[in-house]
């Protein structure tokens, strides 16, 4: 069953020129022409992947897409002519999984698509990570503080696992971008801070270091 996109675009001939790129690349796609009507439709759908606009009539990308953040962990690809660091930092940290400013490659964007997918369908691990009163479900992609479930993004996951699987070395913001994104990706580091944070913030304990000027680290021992 090919999987389905939901595009929140209000200028029509880009809104087009997506849905006849992602058709032809196999994707069933829907679209919606303000922030309002797209949340509505995505709230009634069943999407594998929304790719949202910022500056939407109605209702603005970014509240649409903290209004899909609270109940759906779908990802998300923000497309928008805001490209200032901020803007990027904003929309990281409202948990979008990518950012991609416009005028933008149409090429570009469906690798983008397949990166985002593929990250959010990865080869199952046979085995839980466990750190100390954390417990990573590597199979259903789940994260637990003493049974209590913790909900998390798809990139969140992955570099909470990734710290995990490396606990005791110090990991770069170059490694996690390079884990995490899968494509060479150019843009301020701090954006793996804004994930960092998202991650602090939901577990609740402070098991993620910080090594200044470097990047993270785990403890080698939970105990």
């Amino acid at each position: 069953m090919p999987e389905s996109i939901l595009v929140i675009e209000d200028d029509p001939f880009i809104q087009e020129l997506i849905r006849e790129y992602l058709k032809a690349q196999g994707y069933e796609v829907e679209t919606a022409n303000d922030g309002a009507e797209g949340y509505q439709k995505f709230k009634n759908g069943n999407f594998n992947l929304v790719l949202l606009d910022v500056m939407l009539p109605n209702m603005d990308g970014y509240s649409v897409c903290k209004m899909i953040r609270q109940q759906s962990t779908t990802p998300i690809i923000i497309l928008t002519a805001l490209s200032e660091e901020k803007d990027q930092l904003h929309a990281f940290e409202l948990e979008a999984d990518d950012y991609l400013a416009k005028p933008f490659s149409f090429n570009v964007l469906v690798k983008r698509v397949e990166a985002v997918l593929r990250r959010a369908h990865p080869a199952q691990q046979s085995k839980d990570l466990v750190y100390d009163r954390l417990r990573l479900d590597c199979e259903s992609y789940k994260v637990y503080l003493d049974e209590t479930l913790i909900e998390m993004t798809l990139k969140e996951f992955t570099i909470l696992a990734y710290l995990i699987e490396n606990a005791g070395r110090t990991i770069t913001r170059e490694m996690i971008l390079d884990r995490v994104w899968g494509y060479d990706f150019f843009g301020d580091h701090r954006l793996v801070d804004a994930h960092i944070k998202n991650i602090r913030k939901k577990i609740g304990v402070p098991y993620i270091q910080t090594i200044k000027g470097v990047g993270y680290l785990i403890e080698g021992k939970s105990g």
